[in-house]
């Protein structure tokens, strides 16, 4: 594969002299930027109610038709379009990458190695929606003959932060038909408060993992057998898996209530549209609701592949994403979504975005000199306001993403405070908290002093309907995957959770020895390790 490097390209030396203007030149602060004529208009986009505004970026004209370049340069759109037709663009594990194929709905075959996948794909959506119907109906019922009223979702990583942040969303606007609870966290804890939220004879238990055999979910399934066990309740009638084909989880020796199938080339944190998400959210709000959502992935998955690169919102963020960390040396990126229905979205960004992003050497292989990703955390505004913004705007500067909602769920009768709504409220704060950040504000009390500069994008989706919702989530997803083409990384691998992995497996045989012989010590050379393993044994410090 020839050799990529983004510091190797014609627009990043062009980028890397226009930086200096902003470092160095108070022309280029953000207070004056953002009165230069039609500012607004030239930096923002739209398309189907979606809009981006990054109008209060610390960037000019110059540097937007160089960043321009830099996507034309490093072939962005057409690495985009590889990924869509189903090429092994994920060259360290030699595979293809199509989670939009999930929700692609412009056309009927795709080939990969010989099998139609779309034809695939919409069986086990067929298969999902024939299976949610059922259980909707009372057909499908749980040992007792009751109908199921919750699902308990089992699996950690991409298994589950995208499925909850959809369904947090979602349960905005609809009431959910089977409740979700999920069980990620192999802490015993995190079990035992998931079943004092559920009825063991109405609950479904959905094991998700590819390869049947990731650590955290397998312990865990071991709980929910012997608690399904311990309450008279038969596996087959409770337990539904999500998994590779022919792994361990689709055994017939081992029957369960229904099984469906995950691929190679979908990844656990973009599995959001495939079974991953589909089953759970069809429990929960019915079929009809999640192709809905699929149908706003679709959407924006089109723009993302199909506009040019001036005009393509996916590939703007991912442009300004590089500019702030790699020109502007910003590290961290803050997610604040005004509206609580949002609230789970910067927990599933951060796995997309860092797990994506956080690479050490090029897609071919060669070890980069200048960074990659960034730091994502965030918290719903107004919350973040009280949490973390003296910091946003006194302390060590980030780039912001607001997200605001124009129409609320909750439309019955409201009150006003000074004047105004609740939501008019929320507005007020997001319209004002991103222009305090690029202004600033003189003061004779350095104390009481801002410096502003401080850049944000704010991005508007029309409601937290199922379309919105998946036009939303597809944004995130393609800004990640430009960004990543645009960095020359592969952003589908993820072999930096296994090193701990690998240490946790000798630790754990040793724990395993001592639970045979209590009288057993521990043979481990490290001091650090001894002692923790020696505090817990004990139970006390």
């Amino acid at each position: 594969m020839k050799q990529f490097r983004l510091n190797q390209q014609e627009a990043y030396a062009v980028l890397n002299n226009l930086s200096n203007r902003f470092k160095r030149s108070s022309e280029y602060h953000l207070k004056h930027l953002i009165q230069e004529d039609d500012r607004f208009h030239r930096f923002s986009l739209s398309m189907d109610r979606f809009f981006y505004d990054f109008s209060k970026q610390r960037l000019d004209a110059d540097v937007k038709q160089a960043l321009i370049d830099l996507a034309k340069q490093t072939r962005a759109r057409q690495w985009f379009s590889k990924m869509v037709n189903g090429e092994r663009i994920n060259c360290t594990e030699d595979r293809a990458v199509l989670h939009t194929a999930t929700r692609d709905m412009s056309r009927n075959k795709l080939d990969l190695d010989g099998t139609n996948i779309l034809k695939q794909l919409r069986q086990v959506n067929e298969k999902i929606g024939a299976f949610s119907h059922q259980v909707h109906s009372g057909a499908v019922c749980s040992t007792t003959g009751k109908a199921f009223s919750d699902a308990v979702i089992v699996g950690i990583g991409g298994s589950y932060l995208g499925c909850e942040f959809v369904y947090q969303a979602m349960s905005y606007s609809m009431d959910p038909k089977i409740k979700l609870h999920f069980l990620p966290n192999v802490d015993i804890d995190n079990f035992g408060q998931v079943i004092k939220q559920i009825q063991p004879e109405t609950c479904m238990w959905v094991v998700i993992s590819k390869s049947y055999t990731t650590t955290e979910t397998m312990a865990n399934l071991n709980q929910v057998l012997a608690f399904l066990d311990s309450n008279g309740l038969k596996p087959d009638d409770h337990l539904v898996t999500i998994t590779a084909k022919g792994s361990p989880g689709d055994n017939p020796d081992n029957p369960v209530l229904a099984s469906f199938h995950m691929f190679d080339f979908i990844g656990g944190r973009y599995s959001v549209s495939s079974a991953v998400g589909g089953l759970p959210l069809s429990l929960s709000f019915g079929f009809e609701s999640f192709n809905r959502f699929l149908s706003g992935c679709h959407q924006m998955d089109q723009h993302a592949l199909n506009q040019p690169e001036a005009t393509n919102i996916p590939l703007t963020a991912a442009l300004i994403a590089v500019w702030n960390s790699n020109f502007l040396n910003y590290p961290t990126q803050g997610i604040i979504p005004y509206a609580s229905a949002l609230s789970k979205l910067a927990p599933h960004f951060q796995q997309l975005n860092m797990e994506s992003l956080g690479k050490t050497v090029t897609r071919d292989g060669k070890t980069i000199g200048y960074p990659t990703g960034s730091i994502i955390f965030g918290e719903p505004g107004t919350n973040a306001q009280h949490s973390f913004f003296q910091l946003a705007h006194q302390g060590s500067p980030f780039p912001i993403d607001f997200i605001g909602i124009v129409r609320p769920v909750f439309t019955n009768k409201q009150v006003k405070s000074k004047g105004v709504y609740n939501h008019q409220e929320l507005w007020a704060n997001m319209i004002a908290q991103a222009r305090a950040l690029a202004v600033g504000k003189d003061d004779p009390d350095p104390a009481k002093s801002f410096t502003g500069n401080r850049p944000s994008s704010t991005i508007l989706i029309n409601d937290v309907s199922p379309k919105s919702i998946g036009m939303l989530l597809s944004f995130y997803e393609a800004r990640t995957v430009y960004e990543g083409f645009l960095l020359g990384v592969n952003p589908f691998d993820q072999f930096g959770v296994q090193l701990g992995k690998v240490l946790a497996a000798k630790i754990r045989r040793e724990m395993e020895a001592k639970n045979r012989d209590a009288n057993l010590g521990f043979d481990i050379p490290d001091p650090a390790t001894r002692f923790y393993l020696d505090t817990l044994f004990k139970g006390e410090l």
